[in-house]
């Protein structure tokens, strides 16, 4: 039964009085009314937590410092601090290499709300009893009498050695670490991003180094234009072919690809370039190992995540988050702000953002854009909560901090202001981009291709809410699937592709639509752009984003010409030619050619020109494209 009119209305002032900016958002989607009290109620629990956190903690600069004191720190005198969180622990203690491996040895004192502390004095040399290099484990005594190894939550570097199937935690504790020389770049207004993973960086058969990357792939990222990198498979995951979306020790740079200081080393490089770094940070899930692992840290089944069917992901077979746990928000929190300030990272993609915002974690979901299914019970506003918290604190100690988020159900206001009950996102990927194109090439001749459904996929996103496009995903390469440039060549890769073979017909079409999908994509899909790596390996499919490109000014796309004479309206030369010979065509468009534009106004520009498009007789499509003189 709908609500009394007068009760809607006080709601909704209600709403309007405990969310400062949510009026704003109502004027851009009055369509968002009836759900003004979802975002009153996400609003409130997002200052109620921020007030929490003051209130117990002294606030969430000091709360997201928690890595200062949580794990194992040595200390000015020489000695050692540890502190752990294990609620379900009968005991805890440490033991290593230092202690001759006695489990025992070593006991913390319980504290509070499931802390367990430890100080061990310094050498008579005023040296750490444990030395950098050395080999760590924390031992748990579980309720049940287990007596569990594990690495610490909250370690800095693990390793695995020879043939070894779980990882080991090493004291990462030199006594000279990596000192940045170059300032973070200032945040760009159209961000290019070159996503990348640094294990598959070289083309020999083995894992690169971030050495490698360092000296090999970034001057080529430079030269190609990119002005943002965004680093996949950093957080340490111990299974390599999840490609980093498996990770076991959060705050631990992979060591399959080098040192610490060499990973500092990479992004100090990038910033000299002028490049902006990004993680892609997963904290949607968490892998299941426990020895090497977060899971069943403390011998409980929860600890770190919910117990019971809501603490698993049944599709990609790992551990959920308790986002509403005081010490889950800690972790997280000082995880985020750790990759900033240790590593000197400039913001984060977010992964399976979607995973998160559902309880059904967007499995069997297909969502239709009905506003419906992105309110009420489904939606878990804990997570939710975690995610608004996280974009307060980055933008709060990074202003130029840029996060993306990885939805896939559209969800409003994702990218909107906190201060108007949204997420706090500066932009999300506009992952339909590259489901289309892959859509059309399985489904459609190329003469059957439907120009109005390709610009309505590319611009159908919400107003003011920034997105990235980018024509395919790491996915479709990485997971069994195709890229577009294999499903256009196919076969032919392996044997046409040089220019000492001849050019066919599959390569020369191939090339010519990659350049285009390309093209139209970072035109009009987004305020932003991104290729992954493996993508660009021949120039020729790749636009030089150094030279000025179309990018789209707004969320609906204007085409400009250069040059042009007002008074007869001729376009005196043209922008961008796909056919030209430096972008391996073949020269068939006539560059002495007039382009007049017609004195007749459309969507608010007084004059436009049409051009029509033919394929073998066969009429394809006619559009107009607008010349604001």
């Amino acid at each position: 039964m709908a609500a009394p009119a007068g009760g809607a209305e006080a709601a909704l002032a209600a709403a309007l009085a405990d969310v400062p900016g949510l009026s704003r958002l109502l004027e851009i989607d009055p369509y968002l009314k009836p759900y003004a009290g979802d975002f009153q109620r996400r609003y409130k629990l997002f200052t109620q937590t921020l007030k929490n956190i003051e209130e117990r903690e002294g606030g969430i600069d000091k709360f997201s410092k928690s890595y200062e004191t949580f794990g194992v720190h040595r200390c000015a005198d020489g000695g050692l601090y540890c502190k752990e969180w294990a609620p379900g622990a009968e005991g805890v203690f440490l033991t290593g290499d230092f202690s001759g491996w006695n489990p025992f040895s070593y006991p913390y004192k319980k504290l509070e709300y499931g802390k367990w502390e430890l100080y061990i004095p310094p050498k008579q040399n005023k040296s750490s009893v444990v030395p950098h290099g050395s080999k760590l484990k924390v031992v748990i005594t579980s309720k049940s009498g287990e007596i569990l190894y594990r690495i610490s939550p909250w370690a800095k570097y693990v390793v695995r050695e020879g043939d070894n199937v779980n990882y080991d935690w090493i004291q990462w504790d030199p006594e000279l670490s990596y000192q940045f020389k170059h300032s973070r770049p200032t945040k760009p207004k159209g961000l290019r991003i070159y996503e990348s993973h640094v294990g598959i960086s070289s083309h020999e058969g083995k894992v690169a180094s971030y050495k490698h990357f360092t000296c090999n792939v970034l001057p080529r990222i430079k030269d190609l234009g990119y002005n943002c990198i965004q680093l996949m498979a950093i957080m340490e995951h111990a299974y390599y072919a999840s490609f980093g979306y498996q990770v076991t020790s959060f705050f631990a740079a992979s060591s399959r690809y080098g040192t610490p200081d060499e990973l500092k080393e990479l992004v100090d490089t990038a910033h000299s370039m002028g490049i902006t770094v990004l993680l892609d940070v997963v904290h949607s899930h968490a892998s299941k190992n426990s020895e090497d692992g977060l899971n069943k840290f403390d011998g409980t089944d929860s600890c770190y995540f919910h117990s019971g069917p809501r603490g698993n992901h049944d599709l990609w077979d790992s551990r959920l988050f308790a986002y509403s746990s005081w010490e889950v928000l800690r972790f997280l929190l000082s995880n985020l702000r750790w990759w900033l300030e240790e590593y000197g990272f400039d913001g984060f993609r977010f992964d399976g953002v979607t995973s998160m915002l559902y309880h059904h974690h967007g499995m069997g979901q297909g969502f239709s854009g009905d506003y419906s299914e992105y309110f009420g019970l489904q939606v878990d506003e804990d997570s939710l909560v975690y995610l608004m918290l996280a974009n307060h604190l980055v933008h709060l100690i990074f202003p130029d901090c840029i996060t993306i988020a990885e939805d896939v159900s559209g969800m409003p206001a994702l990218c909107c202001p906190i201060t108007q009950g949204g997420g706090g996102f500066d932009y999300r990927l506009a992952m339909a981009i590259p489901d289309k194109w892959i859509q059309i090439l399985k489904e459609f001749k190329d003469e059957d291709w439907n120009m109005g459904n390709i610009v309505h996929t590319l611009i159908n996103r919400r107003y003011l809410e920034k997105c990235i496009a980018y024509a395919e995903s790491h996915d479709q390469a990485l997971v069994g699937d195709k890229s577009l440039a294999f499903r256009l060549m196919d076969a032919e890769m392996y044997t046409n592709m040089s220019v000492l073979s001849p050019l066919t017909l599959v390569i020369d079409r191939g090339i010519q639509l990659h350049k285009m999908i390309r093209l139209i994509t970072h035109a009009l899909g987004g305020e932003g752009y991104l290729n992954f790596m493996g993508k660009c390996v021949l120039s020729i499919l790749n636009i030089n984003f150094s030279k000025r490109t179309i990018l789209s000014r707004t969320t609906y796309p204007y085409f400009y010409l250069e040059n042009y004479s007002q008074s007869t309206h001729r376009c005196d030369r043209i922008v961008l030619d796909t056919d030209e010979e430096k972008y391996g065509g073949h020269q068939r468009v006539d560059h002495n050619t007039d382009f007049i534009s017609g004195a007749f106004e459309h969507n608010g520009c007084p004059c436009s020109l049409l051009v029509s498009i033919f394929r073998e007789k066969k009429f394809l499509s006619v559009f107009r494209r607008f010349l604001n003189l």
